[in-house]
C-alpha cells in the first residue's frame, strides 16, 4: 500500500494520556547501515511522490503571492522540501576509493528522491567559459547540458529546479587572450565591470535559449520546472573579498563612485563639501576617481576606531545600489530579452558586519523575487583540509542547536516582508555529532516561521552517500554531506511535516522597519542574525524615531516570524510582548512558539513538538525520561535521539488511520574513534573537543534508539516496522491496554507505520 484515499477513515478517539516505563539500558549499541537498493515497488508502504506534482511545472510556472509565499501556477500554495544535487555532473569515471560506486543514473535519484519528500533541487554550476579552451563569450557547454538535463529529469518526478550557474570563487581568467585586466581576481567584478556582464548576459544566452532533447525539444526558458534562477553564488561588495578589488578593476568602481557622488550632490567637488578630506588621500579628484575605504570603517569595530563621516554612508548607498541596479537589470534581461518568467533571486551571501550591513545587502536583493541565504551549522574544524575532508588528527568541536547553540540555528533569519525567503546552501557540517537534531527542527521552524525552503547540501551520489573518501583518492573522509542515515534518513516525517503544514505558521513577533538612511548611517537594528547581538549594548544607537526603545532579543527568532521592510519608518516597528515566550531556566532558555505548538528548552537539550497531526521530541537524554505529548507517551534514553510522529491522512493522530513513527539518532562510520583534547583556536579561548584518530570506513553505524512509545488512537490496530525503502519487513509487537497500543522503539530500524 501506498498513501492513498483509502486510507481516509473514520477514528474512534480512545481516552487516556499513557505513562510507559522500560527499563534503563546505558548502551553503546549501533547497527549497520547498508539498505538494499531502492526498486520503488508498489508494495511500499511509505512513499511521498504522491505529494509532487504528475510533472514539475504541468501547472505553469512557480510564482510568488503578496504575503511573500511560493504559488503553483494554479495558484495553490507549494512549499520546498529540497536539496542541492551534483548527480551526472561532468564525464562519468570509478575512482579507486569509492569502490563500487555506479554510474550515475538522474533518473532513479530524480525518484528516490521524490519518494523521500524533496519537491526542489539547486544545480550550483559554473557556466563561465574555460580560458584555457574558450573565449570570454562562449559558454561552459557541458555545465549547460548537466543542467538541462537535472531539469527534464527532476521534473518527471513532480520536482522543480533552482539553477545557480555562476560562483567568483571558481571563475577563471586569460587576461591576455581576453583583454581583460583582473590578474585572477574576481570577486566584485560581476556587479560593475562591463566586460564580465556583456560576457554574462551570453552565457545566459545560450543557457536559457538552445533547444534541449532533456527538456523535451524545449528551451529552459520554456520549461515551468525551472523554478527559480539565482544570478550568482556567494559573493557581495559589502563582504571583505571587496578589499581585493586592486588595479585597473579598482580604478574603474572609483570612478563609478565619483559619477554617483557627482550625480548625488551636483558636482564633485559639492561632495567634497560634505564629505570633507576624510579618507580621500588614495583618490585622484581631477579624474573623477573616488578610492574606496576599506570594508572595516563600515563596521562595527571600524565605526568606533576611526572617525564617522558622511563618505562611510555614502560609500555604502553606493556598494549597495551599484549590486541593486545589476540585479535588476539582469531580471529584467531574463524576462525581458530571454522571454522567461523565471523567479529570480539575487544572491546569498553574508557581509562583512552581520549587524551593521546585513540590511543593506538584503535590500540589495529585494529588487528581484525571491530572497536566500546561505548558511552552514556546525563546531569547530582544525585541521590541513578542513574546507573539504577529514583526515586523521584532525580536531574538533560539537555544537547542538537544542542548547547553547540554538542562536547559530540557521533560520534564525530576517525575512523581507512580501518576499520569499529560502535557504540555498545548509548543513549539519560533518564531523559534528549532532545533524540527527536537524530535520526535525528544519520542519518545524520552517513551518512555524513561513521560510519556504531549506536546501540540504550536499549529494553527488544517486541515493545514499556512504563514508567515503573526499574525492575518492585521498584516505580521508568527506565533509559536506546530507544524504546520510541520521539527515536524509529523517526526511520523510519531517518533510510531510513542513510541506502538509501539520505545525501552523504564527503570527509575526517582531515587525521591524527601516530607513534607508538609517541602514546607510550605520544605526543598528532592533534584531540582528548575529548569536552575538546584545539587544541592550548593540542596538543602543538606533534610529531616533524608532517605536521601540531597545533592540530585541535574538531568541524571538525561535518564538515566530521576524520580518523587516526597507525604505520605510522606523516609527511603523513592532514586536509582541516577549515575556512570554522567552524565559530563562536553570541551565539555559526556553523558548514556546508563539502557536504554543513548538518548545524548545536548552538547558534540557530538547525541543517538543505538540500539533494535532504532528508529535515529536528531539533531544539528548542522559538518562531514561519519560515524554508526554498531547496524543503520544514515550520513555526514551540514554542517548540522544529525535522521534516523530505524523498522522498521513490529514487527520489528527488520535483519529488518524495511517500514523508514521520515525526514529533517528546519530551515526558515525564504521570504526570511527576518537580521543579527547583541548583544543586552542587562533585567536580564541581553549575548548575542550576531540581528535580524530581513525575516520573509519563504510557501511555507517546508528546508535540505536532505546524507549517504547504510545499512541492514543482507536483507529490502528497494527504496526510495521519498515526498511529503510519503505517496504514490509515485520510485525512489531503491539500491547493492548484498553484501547491503547504500546510498541518498543525499534533498535535497527526508522520507520513505524501504524494501520488500520
Amino acid at each position: 500500500m501506498r498513501i492513498t484515499t483509502r486510507h481516509l477513515r473514520t477514528s474512534v478517539v480512545l481516552l487516556g494520556i499513557l505513562l510507559l516505563t522500560s527499563p534503563a539500558v546505558a548502551s553503546e549499541e549501533t547497527w549497520p547501515f547498508e539498505p538494499e537498493k531502492d526498486a520503488f515497488s508498489k508494495r511500499a508502504l511509505l512513499d511521498l511522490r504522491l505529494l509532487n506534482e504528475r510533472e514539475a511545472g504541468e501547472n505553469g510556472w512557480i510564482r510568488v503571492d503578496r504575503e511573500g509565499d511560493f504559488l503553483r501556477g494554479d495558484g495553490k500554495p507549494i512549499r520546498f522540501w529540497a536539496v542541492n544535487t551534483g548527480v551526472d555532473r561532468g564525464a562519468w569515471q570509478p575512482r579507486p576509493r569509492w569502490p563500487g560506486e555506479g554510474r550515475p543514473d538522474l533518473a532513479y535519484h530524480a525518484r528516490w528522491l521524490a519518494k523521500r519528500g524533496v519537491n526542489m533541487v539547486r544545480c550550483h554550476s559554473h557556466i563561465n567559459p574555460d580560458p584555457a579552451s574558450q573565449n570570454i563569450d562562449d559558454v561552459n557547454r557541458s555545465e549547460c547540458e548537466w543542467i538541462w538535463k537535472t531539469v527534464g529529469a527532476m521534473a518527471r518526478e513532480g520536482i522543480y529546479t533552482t539553477v545557480s550557474p555562476y560562483w567568483a570563487n571558481t571563475m577563471k581568467s586569460d587576461d591576455a587572450k581576453w583583454g581583460t585586466t583582473w590578474k585572477g581576481q574576481h570577486h566584485g567584478l560581476l556587479f560593475f565591470d562591463a566586460t564580465l556582464q556583456k560576457a554574462y548576459k551570453a552565457w545566459l544566452e545560450t543557457l536559457f535559449t538552445t533547444r534541449s532533447k532533456h527538456l523535451g525539444g524545449r528551451t529552459l526558458a520554456q520549461h515551468p520546472g525551472l523554478a527559480i534562477f539565482q544570478i550568482q553564488n556567494e559573493d557581495s561588495l559589502l563582504f571583505w573579498t571587496v578589499n581585493n578589488i586592486k588595479g585597473v578593476p579598482a580604478r574603474e568602481l572609483g570612478k563609478r563612485f565619483g559619477a554617483w557622488a557627482t550625480r548625488r550632490y551636483g558636482s564633485l567637488d559639492k561632495a567634497y563639501r560634505v564629505w570633507g578630506d576624510a579618507w580621500s588621500e588614495n583618490d585622484d579628484r581631477a579624474a573623477g576617481v573616488v578610492a574606496m575605504m576599506n570594508v572595516w570603517n563600515l563596521t562595527r569595530d571600524g565605526r568606533a576606531k576611526a572617525p564617522v563621516t558622511p563618505r562611510h554612508a555614502d560609500q555604502l548607498r553606493f556598494w549597495t545600489e551599484l549590486m541593486r541596479d545589476f540585479n535588476r537589470e539582469i531580471a529584467r534581461y531574463i524576462a525581458e530579452d530571454l522571454e522567461c518568467p523565471v523567479l529570480v533571486n539575487a544572491g546569498n551571501w553574508k557581509t562583512a558586519d552581520t549587524i551593521l550591513l546585513e540590511d543593506a545587502e538584503r535590500y540589495s536583493y529585494a529588487v528581484n523575487d525571491v530572497i536566500a541565504v546561505n548558511r552552514y551549522f556546525s563546531g569547530l574544524h582544525i585541521g590541513a583540509h578542513r574546507g573539504w575532508a577529514i583526515v586523521n588528527g584532525d580536531r574538533y568541536t560539537s555544537k547542538t542547536a537544542l542548547g547553547a547553540g540554538a542562536l547559530d540555528f540557521p533560520l534564525n533569519v530576517k525575512q523581507v516582508a512580501g518576499r520569499p525567503l529560502i535557504v540555498t546552501e545548509s548543513t549539519w557540517v560533518f564531523p559534528d555529532e549532532n545533524a540527527f537534531e536537524s530535520p526535525l527542527m528544519v520542519a518545524a521552524y520552517s513551518a512555524l516561521t513561513g521560510i519556504d525552503a531549506y536546501y540540504w547540501f550536499a549529494t553527488g551520489t544517486n541515493d545514499w552517500t556512504p563514508p567515503r573518501s573526499a574525492n575518492g583518492y585521498m584516505p580521508s573522509q568527506t565533509k559536506w554531506l546530507c544524504m546520510t542515515p541520521d539527515m536524509a534518513g529523517q526526511w520523510p516525517a519531517a518533510a510531510y511535516l513542513f510541506r502538509k503544514g501539520l505545525v501552523k505558521r504564527g503570527k509575526t513577533v517582531v515587525t521591524e522597519h527601516r530607513s534607508l538612511d538609517a541602514i546607510y548611517g550605520g544605526k543598528t537594528p532592533v534584531i540582528a542574525e548575529s548569536a552575538s547581538f546584545d539587544p541592550n549594548r548593540d542596538a543602543g544607537d538606533l534610529p531616533a524615531r524608532s517605536a521601540l526603545e531597545s533592540g530585541i532579543t535574538p531568541w524571538a527568532f525561535l518564538a515566530g516570524p521576524v520580518t523587516v521592510t526597507y525604505d520605510s519608518s522606523e516609527a511603523k516597528s513592532k514586536a509582541a510582548k516577549l515575556d512570554r515566550l522567552v524565559t530563562r531556566t536553570e541551565g539555559g532558555v526556553s523558548v514556546r512558539s508563539i502557536t504554543d505548538e513548538l518548545l524548545l528548552d536548552t538547558g534540557a537539550r530538547r525541543l517538543t513538538v505538540n500539533a494535532p497531526g504532528c508529535q515529536a521530541v528531539s533531544g539528548h537524554f542522559p538518562t531514561e525520561e519519560k515524554v508526554e505529548l498531547e496524543d503520544v507517551a514515550l520513555t526514551v534514553g540514554p542517548g540522544a535521539a529525535s522521534v516523530i510522529v505524523v498522522a498521513l491522512d490529514d487527520k489528527p493522530i488520535r483519529t488518524s488511520s495511517w500514523i508514521l513513527v520515525q526514529v533517528g539518532s546519530r551515526c558515525r562510520p564504521t570504526g570511527w574513534t576518537t580521543k579527547p583534547v583541548t583544543i586552542r583556536p587562533r585567536g580564541g579561548r581553549p575548548v575542550e573537543g576531540r581528535e580524530v584518530t581513525s575516520y573509519g570506513r563504510a557501511p555507517w553505524r546508528v546508535r540505536s534508539v532505546l524507549g517504547r512509545l504510545g499512541i492514543r488512537n482507536g483507529a490502528v490496530k497494527k504496526a510495521v516496522v519498515l526498511d529503510m525503502n519503505g517496504m514490509e519487513r515485520e510485525r512489531a509487537k503491539i500491547e493492548l491496554r484498553g484501547g491503547r497500543l504500546i510498541v518498543a522503539l525499534p533498535r535497527d530500524a526508522m520507520y513505524v507505520l501504524f494501520v488500520k
